[in-house]
Formats: C-alpha cells, sequence, structure tokens
C-alpha cells in the first residue's frame, strides 16, 4: 500500500506554491520527471487526484487542497524539530542578559541579537534598556553578561576596573533637525551656526548622563526637555527645537527628521563599548563578536539621514 512520504509531500507543496512541475523542479533540484514520480506516488496514497493539469499551470483538487495545507504544517513543524535539536547540539545554548544605553538598543543591539540566535537557536537573549551607571552596576552583580555603554568626551569617568572592555565603534554626534529646518539640506554646520537654535534636551534621573545641547556650545537655549527619545525626536519633527544625536541612531530616526554633521575641532568623539566580566562565557563572547560585526554596517559619521530610509520607534531615558 502507498504511504505517504516527506519528500514527496515537499515536492507537492512545492508544485503548489509555484504552480508548475517545472518550477518545482527548479527550486528541488529534482527532474521533472523525478517531481512527476513523487506527484504520483503521492496521489496513490492520497486515493485521489490532487493537480488538475491545465495549459496555464497546475490547479489543486479538493484532495489537494487538504494534503497541501497538512504538508505545510507537518513541514513547519520539522523545521521547527530541527532547529531545537540544533539548540541541544549547540554549546551556546542557554540564557544570555545584555543591557544597553538607549540609542545603543535603537538599532545596533537588536540586529546583533538577531545575528546571535539566528546562529545559535537554542540561545535566548535578553535585552535591558538602562543608563550607563546602571549597567554597570548590573554587571557586576552578575545581572548582565554584556553591558553596551558610552565612553568619552562629555561623559563620566566610569569605573571599569577588573572588567573586559571591546571597542564596538568610535561614533560621532550630530544634530537632529526639522526636514523643514534651513539646515536640513546641508551636510554640515559649525558650532557658531548653532548659537540661536532651541534645544531639546534629555531628562531623567538623577546620576543619568542625558544629551544637552551641543556640547562645546556656549550658553545653549534649552527650550524643551523630554525623558524618552521618541518625544525629544517628536518635538524635532514638530519643528519646535533641535536635539544631539549619535551616529548609531540613524537608522532609527522617524519620518521628518534629519541628521547634520557638526565641524568642531573642540569635540574628541565618543565610543560604544562593550564589558563584560574578566572572563566571560562564550554566550556574551560571541554577542560581542556580534556587535562588532553589525556596527560595520552603520553609516559613518556625519551621514546625512535624509539618505536613510525612516525606521522604527526609537527607546526611552538616557544616554
Amino acid at each position: 500500500m502507498a504511504e505517504f512520504t516527506l519528500t514527496g509531500l515537499r515536492v507537492v507543496h512545492q508544485v503548489a506554491v509555484t504552480g508548475s512541475f517545472t518550477r518545482a523542479a527548479e527550486r528541488l533540484g529534482y527532474t521533472q520527471s523525478a517531481v512527476s514520480r513523487q506527484v504520483a506516488a503521492m496521489e496513490t496514497a492520497a486515493g485521489a487526484p490532487l493537480f488538475d493539469r491545465g495549459g496555464r499551470g497546475v490547479a489543486l483538487t479538493p484532495a489537494g487542497q487538504v494534503l497541501v495545507r497538512r504538508a505545510t504544517e507537518i513541514l513547519a513543524d520539522l523545521s521547527a524539530t530541527e532547529l531545537e535539536l540544533a539548540g541541544l547540539r549547540d554549546r551556546l545554548a542557554g540564557r544570555l542578559s545584555i543591557g544597553a544605553y538607549p540609542t545603543a538598543a535603537m538599532a545596533l543591539v537588536p540586529r546583533a541579537m538577531a545575528e546571535v540566535t539566528s546562529g545559535h537557536p537554542g540561545l535566548s537573549v535578553i535585552l535591558e534598556e538602562a543608563a550607563t551607571p546602571a549597567l554597570l552596576r548590573r554587571l557586576r552583580a552578575g545581572r548582565l553578561d554584556v553591558a553596551v555603554i558610552g565612553v568619552g568626551h562629555g561623559l563620566p569617568h566610569y569605573d571599569l576596573r577588573e572588567l573586559r572592555q571591546t571597542t564596538v565603534v568610535h561614533g560621532d554626534l550630530l544634530v537632529a533637525v526639522s526636514d523643514r529646518h534651513r539646515f536640513a539640506g546641508h551636510d554640515s554646520v559649525t558650532v557658531p551656526d548653532l548659537a540661536h537654535e532651541r534645544w531639546i534636551a534629555g531628562d531623567g534621573a538623577a546620576g543619568e548622563p542625558q544629551f544637552g545641547a551641543w556640547p562645546t556650545l556656549p550658553d545653549p537655549h534649552i527650550a524643551h526637555t523630554a525623558r524618552a527619545w521618541s518625544t525629544r525626536l517628536g518635538l524635532v519633527a514638530a519643528g519646535l527645537g533641535v536635539t544631539v544625536i549619535p551616529a548609531l541612531a540613524l537608522p532609527a530616526l522617524p519620518a521628518g527628521v534629519r541628521a547634520v554633521a557638526v565641524a568642531d575641532g573642540q569635540w574628541t568623539g565618543r565610543a560604544c563599548v562593550a564589558v563584560t566580566r574578566p572572563r566571560p562565557p562564550a554566550q556574551a563572547q560571541a554577542m560581542v563578536t556580534a556587535l562588532r560585526n553589525q556596527a560595520t554596517a552603520f553609516p559613518a559619521a556625519g551621514t546625512s539621514a535624509d539618505r536613510l530610509a525612516p525606521a522604527g520607534t526609537p527607546g526611552q531615558h538616557g544616554v
């Protein structure tokens, strides 16, 4: 008695998806005669024709509709089983906790998480978002495996003794403006150009570093403060002021906002750094590698955001 087989179900599924024996054969790497034989065997097992053959391709019969629906479920279950078994064999299984400051959590860290979990399906990655001082406390307390922090010009000198540090990317600061702002079409501006701007600054808990006005600008006019990046950029899009934004956040700029570079010889820059305990587990090392891999795809400092498609909703809180 003829029986259903996984090979036969895959072939029937591909014929149904492509609407053609020829295209199904091309996708599967089979000859057309091999596809025909598999379909014939499945029709024998089903006890009914699965396809109506016509001049414009093939169409499913009622029996074919039933079999293809079940085949789709079976093949999906099989794929999930293969992933689960791969996770059992993978030494990078278990749980990994990563913490990041908000602008790193906008795009860089999620992309690194996707890279790690796609390569290691048995690894569960948990993301926490917080300001740098809180991240370092959690890392030292064993609540995080990796902390992604910002260091450099204008930021506190954090205590990183006995921690392993890996520079992920050297990032610049830019100024975010409305797409109707007079700077919106500029590649760069100077610090004196910024002197009369209304600034939107970050607002957070005591001890959380925040972006204010441009770091070397004397006596800036702070027009608004807001805790969430989404609120700050919403104010910018409405034309109510401008704000400082790291280059790392460029892929997450919303519609109506452009980023402009600032020519400033006094600005020495900042870096995004991945911090772990002195002997990080393999899971943490894999995450650090993924962060560096993903950083290479980010726009260079000074890239105008009008060359980027709007994406996502930015995160919350401080630097």
